[in-house]
């Protein structure tokens, strides 16, 4: 046996390890109904926590990154599906422009940030330059290393101003993100999630550990602390996630004003049906 199949051979081993007593500590999977019923409270608390956003003009920055398949889109869509867009604001940007490429990194970030009232999601967020951007060989060494030194003072200064900062990290296993990979792969309805840069991320495992490593150390601050999900469930994740998402603000419910709904005015009144007859109507296949 060659040197390099021993050591690859003896990681394979230690891998099997660490899943085997991961596998040891999981709790079982929540069924469907179990999951659904969670879900929906935390979800009637997060229009309640909407409310009181409006109510007070709260301005929040919550930034979800990761590795990839580690589950921030379905955790995002959990957060977001029963609150207003327009309170509850998800930005998931595209690769840069060659014009933005030129801009400061942090400048296409600011046009996204909260007014009062709201509640801004970051799908991937500057934090980008710590990860992808590094390892994939879109900045510089230098770049990055300037990156990790000034982002606790821009953070710093966010916080100074008013708008509150909250950052996850769903942290996925490596058995877990090859097992998801493969799934895109074979699966129609999800293999528009398999980007260039997704199987190059497989490869470069170890690079993106070391990546992630220095931008925890760097920038997990006591003003801007990291919050890591383990994200190999991904229901408990997205509950886990949400409950406590929901305990670092001092919510409360607030009173609305009665609704009625009006009775129908007669006035003007006609035949309002018969226009529509002939009408291209789509064909009603279901």
């Amino acid at each position: 046996m060659s040197k390099h199949d021993k050591n690859e051979q003896e990681e394979n081993e230690q891998e099997a390890t660490v899943v085997a007593e991961l596998a040891e500590d999981q709790k079982p999977k929540l069924k469907g109904k179990e999951y659904t019923k969670e879900l929906r409270k935390l979800q009637t608390e997060l229009c309640l926590l909407q409310g009181w956003v409006k109510h007070t003009g709260l301005r929040a920055i919550v930034i979800f990154e990761g590795r990839d398949a580690a589950g921030k889109g379905g955790t995002i869509r959990a957060l977001t599906e029963r609150v207003s867009p327009r309170v509850f604001r998800v930005v998931a940007l595209p690769a840069p422009t060659d014009r933005e490429k030129t801009q400061m990194h942090i400048q296409r970030y600011l046009a996204h940030f909260p007014a009062a009232g709201e509640v801004v999601i970051f799908d991937r967020s500057w934090y980008n330059r710590a990860g992808v951007e590094y390892v994939m060989g879109f900045c510089t060494k230098e770049q990055r290393a300037c990156f990790l030194r000034d982002c606790p003072t821009f953070e710093r200064f966010l916080i100074s101003d008013g708008i509150q900062l909250i950052k996850y990290w769903l942290e996925v296993s490596n058995q877990e993100q090859k097992r998801r990979f493969e799934a895109r792969i074979d699966d129609p309805l999800r293999q528009w999630k398999l980007s260039a840069m997704d199987l190059p991320s497989r490869e470069r495992w170890y690079d993106y550990s070391k990546a992630r490593d220095m931008m925890l150390e760097a920038t997990d601050t006591e003003w801007a602390p990291w919050h890591i999900v383990r994200s190999d469930d991904k229901a408990r994740a997205r509950l886990n996630c949400i409950s406590h998402f929901l305990s670092l603000f001092p919510y409360e419910p607030i009173p609305q004003p009665k609704v009625e709904l009006p009775k129908r005015s007669k006035k003007h009144s006609y035949d309002d049906e018969t226009p529509m007859i002939g009408r291209r109507w789509i064909l009603e296949k279901y």
